[in-house]
């Protein structure tokens, strides 16, 4: 498990902007990275779209929001233009990333056992530390949470 007040991982991903993302490229900036199983499904969907409807806020106190899940591009891009998302989603297909920052783990669904994403986010300040962890999220107002969060720095 990852801890406040520690170095966030660094990362590489593919991003819907057409580029690859690195923490560095957010240095001096707040980082909201969300960790969501699956594109397009009920609770992922409402999460996200809370970020969305928040995101100006977000921008507003000089921090970016990303969202991370193990879909590829292609499923991202369609999720990002079915619901108007204003920020880029990040693509780790082969979990290099879910691995590093522990949300790859062993679920519960219906009494059967699995590996997948456990819903988690983070908060990293501008100099690279990670300041909250949220970890097995409820999606019902979290984004407004980590927002009101943010404003307490």
């Amino acid at each position: 498990m990852l801890k406040v007040d520690t170095k966030a991982p660094p990362l590489n991903l593919n991003s819907t902007n057409g580029s690859t993302y690195s923490l560095k490229d957010s240095i001096g900036k707040y980082i909201v990275l969300y960790f969501y199983p699956k594109d397009d499904t009920p609770g992922c969907t409402i999460e996200t779209n809370d970020f969305n409807k928040l995101l100006p806020k977000f921008k507003r106190l000089n921090c970016n929001v990303f969202g991370i899940s193990k879909d590829d591009l292609k499923s991202h891009d369609k999720f990002r233009e079915k619901y108007k998302i204003k920020f880029d989603l990040l693509s780790d297909v082969e979990l290099n990333i879910l691995k590093k920052y522990k949300v790859w783990a062993k679920k519960k669904f219906m009494g059967r056992q699995f590996m997948g994403i456990v819903r988690t986010t983070f908060l990293i300040n501008p100099n690279g530390k990670i300041v909250k962890i949220w970890d097995n999220v409820k999606v019902k107002d979290h984004a407004k949470e980590v927002l009101d969060t943010l404003k307490s720095f």
